[in-house]
């Protein structure tokens, strides 16, 4: 069952969401060549406990160790934080999750680390895109499906692989709620899209094919071809007047 969020929930769901929001914001100052990813692990800690009732909302979930989830190249999503430093010209995407009050927000966003080559910057470009046109058929009386289809679409007109394992989904009182949101589909499909809805809508493309695998930390997804991925994603509210992002 897809809840409704009445208008206490979205207090709370906003308020989560601009803490994740400043989170990555904050962490986008440093972002640069030669600073570990533990580093950036521990400012997205600090800084969401330092926000009144809020507290990380990735760490212990499902067991995942981390304040942050922080992939680099290859690296699809759910890539754990360590001693790694971040190398000139790389990509590195940065997904984080806040519980505010019960209630969640979620939010991610790829980085150049310095400058980075044309290929790179595109899909970047790209990607972001995607989660625009994903998010443009949030809107009452569409289907889950409109928004899979539309980001499949951008992205394989691109010459993108999009992620079939990986989706989007539902957002709430739980992180992952119902529905669960593909970044692929038929136009038409899947559920009814009403007001009230909550989603968290997160393109994950590949600059090339779209296979993936799970590597023995049985939590890093890459790409199975070595090919850079980026990943978007934005906690949304359905409205009247068309999609609100909760954490722009």
């Amino acid at each position: 069952m897809i809840g409704i969020k009445n208008n206490n929930e979205i207090k709370l769901m906003s308020e989560a969401c601009r803490i994740v929001k400043e989170t990555l914001l904050l962490l986008e100052n440093y972002i640069k060549p030669g600073v570990s990813t533990i580093e950036l692990d521990e400012i997205a800690e600090d800084y969401i406990a330092s926000q009144r009732d809020a507290v990380p909302g990735f760490k212990g979930l499902y067991g995942y160790p981390s304040t942050i989830c922080i992939s680099i190249e290859d690296e699809v999503v759910h890539g754990l934080p360590s001693k790694k430093n971040l190398i000139e010209g790389q990509i590195v995407s940065i997904d984080v999750g806040c519980i505010y009050k019960g209630y969640y927000g979620d939010h991610a966003k790829s980085f150049p680390v310095g400058n980075i080559n044309d290929e790179k910057n595109k899909l970047l470009q790209v990607t972001r895109e995607c989660l625009n046109k994903g998010i443009q058929k949030a809107v009452p009386g569409n289907h889950i499906g409109d928004i899979g289809n539309a980001v499949q679409q951008y992205a394989e007109v691109n010459g993108y692989g999009v992620v079939r394992e990986l989706v989007g989904h539902g957002i709430g009182a739980k992180l992952h709620e119902e529905p669960q949101i593909p970044n692929f589909g038929k136009i038409g499909t899947g559920p009814r899209i009403e007001c009230g809805m909550c989603f968290a809508i997160e393109p994950m493309i590949n600059m090339g094919a779209k296979e993936v695998f799970t590597r023995e930390d049985g939590w890093t997804i890459c790409t199975k071809d070595g090919l850079p991925s980026a990943h978007f994603e934005h906690t949304i509210l359905v409205t009247d007047s068309g999609p609100e992002i909760l954490t722009q």
